[in-house]
């Protein structure tokens, strides 16, 4: 017995009880762990136990409580108990010594216990008969039982309470005992056990078999009559099975889908074609063989008026109660009721009708009646004539299988060559070309919505909004010949192919999203004695009270919807073990597996005891899958090569219904890294490699710094070489060659002709001695210290003659550094252009030249408060002068970037930025921090002297 805090007890037959949890067995308390009789299940999902000794003992929350008043006697009885684990006989004749002194009668064996809606607890003893314990006291036994022995007790309403005794059962309506209502079959037999199921069902387990009862009656289930089995316990599980037991071992007793009716239950044969069900509840059937039968209530019946009895039933339809039957060989036959006799009337091909041989019959709403012919063509009987169509009218063939009706009216005829459809006198034929997956057609079906249903040798198909479509991502049975379609009050399909039985969500097949929860398939363990369809027209039909019926190659079979849709338990998921590389893993603790391990199984299960073949599985590692795996029927997942990590195994069940639990299963565990994935490891074999890449770098920096510093070294004493030439020998003789043509001009006489040639001559010269000191002065390196810039930028006005008063001043922030000779030569040019222009063009009348010497940057700024630069000019200068752009490209070569801010009348700002470790010879306080700096500012230097000298000759 379980009960509600999930704890399972087990009575062993030494009257001791054990109670289950967690993967344990726990006894129970000292002197509550013997002498125990019967367990019971409370309403309330509490424990009650009959103990010998202690009388009636209830246990909730992890404790037990004594229902019944104790005296002083009583409880030093208890203390003087023997203690012994290993005298068990001892201590049983203590406890039922306790129970004679104390007790009295009822505990001597109490056998059965019952609990009844007014609170009372009634126990049934093994030979004192019945009595009920109410408010802590127990009272007098319940006169007049057939029997002194009472084998089992069930609870029901309103205070009743069934009595199984060796000698039948009895009931105790709340004041007396009776037997009325009571079949009288109960009367005198031996009741083992008891139970009422979820619907109210009462079973009752006898010393010859299983008895149920219910509104019908009494009825042997399980097992033949007098086999002499006796059936002592029952159980009713969680998803409605019902289990017994035996001399030979346990059995389940199913509530199966589908009820199969057979010849053992009076059918004439198992092979039958179309099926129908009148209003009254009576079914109808045709043999294949031949004849008309029906059957309700377990009891069948044939037709034997006009011919039935030897002819082959094709089709049966009708309305209220009439029957239209259409015949192999006797044409189209009108059954009714007179009066309790049978009235018939049958037309054949003398009254009109399109030929002898009709296939299908449909009765329209309308009360016309509609007969489709093997190869006649199709007739409408209508105020007693009939009106013949065939192909000259427009139907494509003369051979009609099955007859369907739109609520607009319009009728559907199948045929081998398409789908026919007539509406308000015409004609309009769906074949291969308008989407059907086959010409031949073997059923139709308009559903509650106007959708019509095809049933083909190729497969389902459907036409909604005049157009005919294929289910897509579909199952493969769906493709297999449909031989019948129905439709169920919850909008789901039933359909019978070749060789399944299935019920299919409706909705889903309209749509695009279909899956494998939109099938179920039922088979031999639902109830079906074959999963054969028969091709006749409404070979599935559903009756007017819900239910769908089946025309099978073995029987007829029944199937309620609201029963196999509706409250179907979901399967209890659990991991039953785990393995790496075939070791077993404990579930206990945390998990860790070494990444070592390879190989990871993990093994589980799905509780479905009503058809675990059906069981479906969906399985995911969290930290490594992405999604749910397909569902599969397998109970084992296999993960090799896991990475380091933590993970989280989770598993998923489905029912035979298809319905998925809630709450998954979860495996948490964690895969351990071996010593060289740790992150220990690799930080070290990082840090190793980066030291090595650093030092290989820096070896290499070293190098070409060398290799840098030799090549500067010749560039600037081939340039050094190569001024001193040129001052001393080129220079010097034109300033000499100067000096002797001013001495011939002042010989010359003033009006002398060659005295303006002369004076060309020495103005050329000129230029060119001030155009060769330039350039000796770009040669050579300036030797001024480090204040050399703000002297320099005072001394330009002097240098330019300025004649008009300017407020001219130069101002130098933070600690003057050394700068390297060729960003100084550089950096002074640029700002020497700046302030030569703002002389000369800003018409200012204050200039500023600001140098600041920053920890990452040199900064030099000119400005003015002069007329500014047209922006034209400012963004593509002016033809013919160079000044601008050349500040460019001289601050691009030294890596340096150069800024310039000019409006009309507003002045014009020049700033000049270069970067710490190019302009300063002491940059980076740290000498592990210098020599990039250091590279980079000679890679610069050399690039400027690289451009200053030419290619080298």
């Amino acid at each position: 017995m379980a009960d509600s805090e999930g704890n399972l007890w087990i009575l062993l037959q030494t009257t001791r009880i054990l109670r289950y949890r967690d993967g344990t067995f726990e006894p129970g308390r000292e002197e509550a762990e013997f002498g125990i009789t019967s367990v019971l299940k409370r309403r309330d999902g509490g424990v009650l136990l009959s103990s010998l000794a202690l009388g009636t003992l209830t246990y909730r929350g992890g404790k037990f409580q004594s229902l019944t008043d104790q005296t002083e006697p009583t409880k030093s009885v208890a203390a003087a108990a023997p203690k012994t684990d290993d005298n068990l006989s001892s201590r049983l004749s203590w406890a039922t010594g306790v129970a004679t002194h104390r007790f009295a009668a009822p505990y001597s064996a109490v056998i059965s216990m019952a609990e009844t809606t007014d609170g009372k607890v009634w126990l049934g003893t093994r030979d004192k008969g019945l009595f009920y314990l109410d408010g802590g006291k127990i009272s007098a036994a319940v006169k007049g039982l057939p029997e002194r022995k009472i084998n089992c007790l069930l609870a029901l309403d309103k205070g009743e309470l069934w009595i199984g005794t060796d000698n039948g059962v009895v009931r105790w309506n709340g004041t007396e005992l009776t037997r009325t209502r009571l079949p009288p079959s109960l009367n005198h037999i031996q009741v083992l056990a008891m139970m009422r199921d979820r619907d109210s069902n009462i079973w009752l387990g006898t010393a010859t078999g299983l008895l149920r009862f219910n509104a019908h009656g009494v009825s042997m289930e399980g097992r033949d009559e007098g086999n002499g089995r006796a059936v002592a316990a029952l159980f009713e599980d969680r998803e409605g099975n019902l289990w017994t037991d035996s001399a030979l071992g346990i059995e389940r007793l199913r509530d199966s889908a589908f009820v199969t009716y057979t010849v053992a239950d009076g059918l004439p044969s198992e092979r039958n074609g179309p099926v129908y069900v009148d209003p009254e509840g009576r079914t109808w059937f045709a043999p294949l063989d031949g004849g008309l039968h029906w059957l309700k209530g377990g009891q069948t019946g044939s037709v034997t008026e006009a011919g039935l009895a030897h002819d082959v039933v094709y089709s049966i339809s009708g309305h209220g109660d009439e029957l239209w039957i259409g015949r192999q060989q006797g044409g189209l036959t009108l059954l009714g009721d007179r009066g309790g006799s049978v009235a018939e009337k049958t037309y054949a091909r003398t009254n009109g009708l399109a030929e002898n041989s009709v296939y299908a019959v449909h009765q329209s709403r309308d009360g016309t009646v509609w007969a489709g012919t093997l190869s006649g063509g199709l007739s409408e009987f209508r105020n007693g004539r009939f009106t013949t169509y065939t192909t000259v009218n427009g139907i494509s063939s003369n051979t009609v299988t099955s007859i369907a009706e739109s609520p607009d009216g319009t009728m559907w005829f199948a045929t081998p060559n398409g789908l026919n459809a007539l509406s308000k006198g015409q004609w309009r034929v769906f074949t291969v070309r308008d989407g059907l997956p086959s010409a031949d057609l073997n059923c139709l079906l308009t559903d509650s919505a106007g959708v019509l249903w095809i049933g083909t040798t190729s497969g389902l198909a459907f036409l909604s909004s005049d157009r005919i479509q294929v289910p897509r991502d579909t199952p493969e049975p769906l493709h297999e010949p449909i031989f019948g379609v129905a439709e169920d009050r919850s909008g789901w399909l039933w359909i019978a192919t070749s060789n399944h039985v299935l019920r299919v969500n409706r909705s889903r097949l309209l749509g695009s999203e279909f899956s494998n929860a939109d099938v179920r398939e039922y088979g031999l363990a639902d109830g079906l004695h074959g999963m054969e369809g028969v091709k006749r027209h409404q070979s599935v039909f559903a009756d007017p009270f819900g239910r769908i019926w089946f025309s099978m190659n073995r029987g007829i079979s029944v199937v309620d919807p609201s029963r196999t849709t509706g409250g179907s338990a979901p399967a209890l998921v659990h991991v039953e073990a785990v393995s790496a590389d075939g070791s077993p893993i404990g579930s206990r603790g945390p998990i860790r597996i070494s990444a070592a391990r390879q190989r990871i199984t993990f093994n589980y299960t799905g509780l479905s005891l009503s058809d675990s073949e059906r069981v479906r599985y969906r399985y995911r590692l969290d930290g490594f899958d992405r999604d749910w795996s397909e569902p599969v029927t397998a109970r084992t997942a296999i993960y090799t090569n896991l990475s380091p990590g933590r993970y989280d195994f989770r598993v998923m069940a489905s029912n035979s219904d298809g319905l998925w639990n809630g709450s998954e299963a979860t495996f948490p565990f964690e895969v351990t890294p071996l010593w060289w994935q740790t992150w220990w490891f690799r930080f070290s074999v990082l840090l190793v490699g980066g030291f090595a890449i650093l030092a290989f770098y820096r070896s290499r920096l070293h190098r070409l710094a060398r290799q840098y510093n030799m090549r500067l070294e010749e560039r600037v004493g081939e340039r050094t070489r190569i001024a001193q030439d040129l001052h001393d020998t080129l220079l010097q003789g034109v300033l000499s060659a100067s000096m002797q043509l001013h001495v011939a001009d002042d010989q010359l006489s003033p009006d002398s002709p060659a005295k303006p040639i002369v004076n060309r001559v020495l103005e050329v010269m000129g230029q060119v001695i001030d155009d060769g000191r330039n350039t000796l002065r770009g040669l050579r390196s300036s030797a001024r210290g480090p204040d050399d810039l703000e002297q320099a930028f005072s001394r330009i006005p002097q240098e330019l003659s300025v004649q008009r008063p300017i407020d001219f001043r130069v101002i130098v922030d933070g600690r003057v550094r050394p700068l390297h000779p060729v960003i100084r030569d550089d950096v002074y040019r640029i700002g020497h252009e700046a302030l030569s222009n703002a002389f000369r063009h800003s018409q200012a009348s204050g200039i500023e030249a600001e140098i600041e010497y920053a920890d990452k940057q040199l900064r030099v700024l000119v400005r003015d408060n002069g007329c500014g630069i047209d922006p034209q000019v400012l963004r593509s200068g002016r033809d013919g002068h160079w000044g601008l752009s050349g500040m460019r490209e001289r601050a691009g070569r030294i890596g340096a970037t150069l800024k310039v801010w000019s409006r009309p009348a507003g002045g014009t700002e020049v700033e000049l930025s270069v970067p710490g470790h190019v302009a300063f010879q002491d940059h980076s306080s740290g000498r592990g921090r210098r020599w990039l700096p250091r590279l980079r500012r000679r890679k610069v230097e050399h690039d400027v002297q690289e451009r200053r000298n030419g290619p080298k000759q």
